[in-house]
């Protein structure tokens, strides 16, 4: 008798129509992606070449994605999908394209800033999430156009916090999400969404022997991108908050000092916050190299390259007082230095 029920149960539960009621899970996913959709777009990265008889040719660099920034037609994507381009098109979810002009770029954050000609109401703005607060196994979704495959939308999880990743103007760029959302070729410069439908990171790279998707991507953060993108559109570049130094560069350190730790301060800008704590750069009498101040550490945390002094100068803003530790001669001194714009 129960196995007779229980058969009547099995049958009863293939004949429904399951297709019809979806999980709440897929109702999020579903809704999701409706309302970003839109908001994602396909950009090509086109180089204007000549010929043998001076005539202009286009040649087609690569593509990848990107997102609405507002309706003013900005649009945000990765410094790589852009790198290398004379001219530019993005093409919207209507599959509407446009002419766009490269507005400006943070190589070392990997990120960039194209503008097109648009009615506002074609241009629909993502909204912007929170990567501040985010845990290991929140759902994540992205959306992009891996292999040209326009509006691909794949989900995962939060995998990682806190990951440090090469970027393309060789620097780190530290706090980077780690996904296991499907990340392709094509999905650079697309959004990485939560469950409300927030813009968490802009996906940039994946991490694959094979080149395909292995369940590891990385995504800088929305934080990153909030404090970047604005400058990239009122000024066309970026404005890291300084002291008003140059630095050699590590080859050139290496070359003066081995493989010691620090940052050699090359000049100092007269009449900046530097200048006035005294600091000093490298100096040339008679023919000889006098080798000034070296910051081996800023706020308490050991400086041994420019990518150190770089990150670090980079957790703070316009304002702040910061402790620097100068090694001049063999011996060390501390001194604080308030930050300026240095654009």
């Amino acid at each position: 008798m129960r196995r007779s029920l229980a058969l009547c149960a099995i049958l009863a539960l293939a004949a429904s129509p399951l297709g019809a009621a979806l999980l709440p899970d897929e109702e999020n996913t579903i809704a999701v992606f409706k309302v970003a959709a839109p908001s994602v777009v396909f950009v090509t990265n086109i180089a204007v070449r000549q010929d043998i008889y001076m005539d202009d040719f286009a040649v087609p660099q690569g593509s990848g994605s990107g997102f609405v920034w507002d309706r003013e037609g900005h649009i945000v994507t990765n410094y790589h999908v852009v790198a290398g381009g004379n001219a530019f098109l993005v093409t919207l979810k209507d599959h509407t394209e446009l002419q766009a002009e490269l507005v400006g770029a943070e190589p070392r954050k990997d990120i960039a800033v194209l503008r097109v000609k648009a009615k506002p109401e074609q241009l629909q703005p993502l909204a912007l999430g929170d990567s501040d607060h985010l845990q290991v196994g929140q759902k994540t979704l992205a959306i992009g156009n891996p292999f040209g495959l326009d509006n691909t939308l794949t989900t995962g999880i939060v995998s990682a916090l806190g990951r440090q990743v090469l970027s393309i103007g060789r620097v780190t760029i530290r706090d980077m999400i780690q996904t296991d959302a499907a990340i392709n070729p094509g999905n650079s410069g697309g959004p990485l969404l939560d469950s409300g439908g927030g813009l968490i990171g802009m996906n940039m790279m994946i991490y694959s022997p094979s080149g395909a998707s292995a369940g590891i991507g990385f995504a800088v953060p929305v934080g990153t991108i909030k404090k970047i993108v604005p400058q990239l559109i009122k000024y066309g570049r970026s404005t890291p908050a300084g002291i008003g130094i140059f630095v050699l560069r590590d080859d050139q350190k290496y070359q003066l000092l081995g493989a010691a730790n620090g940052v050699v301060v090359r000049d100092v800008e007269p009449g900046l916050p530097a200048d006035r704590a005294g600091v000093r750069g490298i100096r040339f009498s008679g023919g000889r190299l006098s080798l000034g101040d070296v910051i081996v550490g800023v706020d308490a945390q050991p400086v041994k390259d420019y990518d150190d002094f770089y990150n670090a100068l980079d957790r703070h803003k316009v304002g702040d007082t910061v402790e620097f530790i100068l090694l001049r001669g063999g011996k060390k001194r501390a001194v604080r230095i308030e930050l300026v714009n240095v654009f």
